[in-house]
């Protein structure tokens, strides 16, 4: 199950600990180390894009049923393509808002199925009102990530190794599948 990220750093430190159970994709990095006194032979490390550790505590959590990956714009952002889910336009970052489609104001959640992306004109237009209130359809149906979506959704660089490991722990029904295709 991917878990997270790690920089070059914590793969070598997970190497070194010996927690890693084993690794997959190709090597990105050839650590050198120093030489060996009795052979003369020089030690060296191979970090590849994923690596398997033994963790299961820590899998077990983010991947039961009721986990709820952590709410950030920029996720949610990614989630939605960058589409406002109103006008169907797509936005750089800074001119994209947060919309409840139920607003807090009546009751609605700060919660991955309340909330879309939208432009701020069109967030601006349909106020402290739900989609039918204010006379706007919504493009899409929001919905909360799994915890491999998560870590696709984070933003960082993909390799197609990655890429393909990290999709088939999608959902099949899952939007981003296309999406991982289209850019992975």
């Amino acid at each position: 199950m991917p878990l997270e990220w790690v920089d070059y750093q914590e793969a070598a430190r997970l190497y070194y600990l010996e927690q890693v159970v084993y690794s997959v994709g190709r090597r990105l990095y050839r650590i050198w180390g120093g030489f060996n006194a009795r052979t003369g032979l020089r030690s060296h490390l191979d970090l590849h894009s994923i690596v398997a550790t033994e963790g299961a505590r820590q899998a077990r959590f983010k991947g039961r049923p009721g986990y709820i990956p952590p709410l950030n714009n920029q996720t949610l952002f990614r989630r939605d393509d960058h589409f406002c889910l109103y006008c169907g336009d797509r936005f750089p970052d800074r001119l994209l808002s947060r919309d409840h489609v139920t607003p807090v104001a009546q009751g609605g959640a700060d919660h991955w199925n309340n909330l879309v992306t939208a432009c701020k004109r069109c967030n601006n237009h349909k106020g402290a009102r739900t989609p039918e209130e204010a006379g706007m359809e919504l493009l899409a149906v929001p919905f909360t990530p799994t915890h491999a979506e998560y870590v696709y959704l984070q933003g960082r660089r993909i390799l197609a190794d990655q890429m393909e490991f990290l999709r088939a722990h999608f959902p099949r029904t899952s939007p981003l599948r296309e999406r991982g295709t289209r850019y992975g």
